[in-house]
């Protein structure tokens, strides 16, 4: 007998054939919200990312989510609503030795009409199982809220002073989360107008007010750097570089010793250590630019025998994100180009496999209606440039252990806009 669970893995599978993406399983978490900001735009109904990443499984959930949820989700798999979607995508199962039966001519045997009455009886089943779950909450009327933002100050850490007006909320499930991360989502008094929070990390970031589980405003924010800034990753709060402790007169680069002396083993987990430039230059225009620099990962022990590296052009809308590792481990990397995703679980990225011995090149550039990335001066790949205004706002590189980064060029129309070392 179908299901209800069985009716919404279809309506999954329609979902994901019509994105082209791959398997959901290759998913992260910026493709979810994509697709929350896709079915946003088509449906007009918004679902969080934490939601969708519930029904595809990423999260514990033994429940079947609310009917304005199913709703909006077969409306953007192409039916009217959840109804409608399995009225268009009922299929008979046959039992065996039924197989036969189902592909002959239709006549009214007894076998036929117990067939017939099995699928009418799973139908009544299923509907009866949609007025059940059919109690999601009334899409909200987002001109009812405002939400607004302003840094305390320039560089990291930053604390943001939120306004917001959520009076209108049915609920005290009020919330405001500081970027794409469902997990920076903090519980606010709907009868309150301000919140701040903590910006640990330098970037381009989408807040988003929530009530209940409907987004009803978002807003982008930058939080900028003062120069370069560098830090060591941790779990609860980054370990922040002075500038003398990184900055050099050839290259940007901390030496293992300047992590030891935060008391940051490298074994046998060794860190990660980034370093940003962020809102210090014009804003770049996606669709006329180049980019080029040269990295070198300085740490192979141990755990580090990946070398795992990347590089990130920081933007106003998805990031460009290219990672770099000794030739043997290509295949736990990921390269991010704005809407195009490619794991290397998946895919050839043996390009971006690297002798760190020496100084490694890496350069994209935007010509033709694609970007173009090439590694030591190598065509590696190209992605289409989404059809949208994008600008670039920022640099990052990260190592896993330690590493350098010298002769950084961004260029728009031909002419420098920033250049380091």
């Amino acid at each position: 007998m179908v299901s209800e669970i069985n009716e919404l893995q279809r309506c999954k599978a329609v979902i994901e054939d019509k994105l082209g993406w791959g398997p959901a399983d290759g998913w992260q978490t910026v493709d979810f919200e994509n697709l929350g900001e896709l079915i946003l735009n088509e449906t007009g109904v918004s679902l969080s990312t934490s939601t969708l990443r519930r029904i595809w499984g990423r999260t514990e959930y033994n429940h079947l989510p609310s009917g304005t949820t199913l709703n909006t989700l077969a409306r953007f798999a192409g039916a009217g609503d959840w109804r409608a979607f399995i009225k268009q995508n009922r299929t008979i199962i046959p039992e065996p030795g039924e197989e036969i039966l189902l592909r002959a001519a239709p006549q009214k045997t007894g076998r036929w009409k117990k067939l017939a009455w099995i699928a009418s009886a799973v139908v009544v089943i299923v509907l009866a199982g949609t007025f059940a779950f059919d109690k999601g909450e009334p899409q909200l009327k987002k001109n009812a809220y405002t939400f607004e933002s302003r840094s305390v100050t320039r560089g990291i850490p930053n604390s943001v002073i939120f306004t917001y007006d959520a009076s209108a909320s049915p609920t005290d499930s009020v919330f405001i989360q500081q970027s794409w991360d469902d997990t920076r989502r903090g519980l606010v008094d709907k009868n309150l107008h301000k919140h701040t929070s903590v910006y640990y990390e330098p970037g381009s970031y989408k807040a988003k007010l929530v009530i209940g589980d409907q987004i009803v405003q978002e807003h982008k924010l930058l939080v900028g750097t003062n120069g370069w800034s560098a830090l060591i990753d941790r779990p609860k709060m980054p370990v922040y570089l002075k500038n003398e402790e990184f900055l050099r007169a050839d290259r940007i680069g901390a030496g293992t010793h300047t992590i030891e002396q935060k008391n940051i083993a490298l074994q046998p987990e060794p860190p990660l250590i980034k370093y940003f430039n962020v809102g210090n230059f014009e804003p770049v225009a996606l669709s006329d630019f180049s980019f080029s620099t040269e990295i070198k990962n300085e740490y192979s022990e141990g755990a580090a025998a990946c070398q795992l590296s990347y590089i990130s052009l920081l933007t106003d809308d998805a990031p460009i994100v290219i990672p770099l590792s000794a030739k043997g481990c290509v295949s736990d990397l990921y390269l991010m180009s704005l809407d195009d995703y490619v794991s290397g679980k998946k895919a050839d990225l043996s390009a971006l496999g690297v002798d760190f011995s020496d100084w490694v090149r890496v350069s994209c550039e935007a010509s033709g209606g694609k970007v173009r990335y090439a590694i030591n001066n190598r065509q590696a790949f190209e992605f289409p440039i989404p059809n949208r205004p994008i600008r670039i706002l920022g640099l990052a590189f990260g190592f896993r252990g330690t590493g350098s980064v010298r002769n950084v060029s961004l260029r728009s129309g031909g002419k420098p806009v920033f250049e380091a070392l």
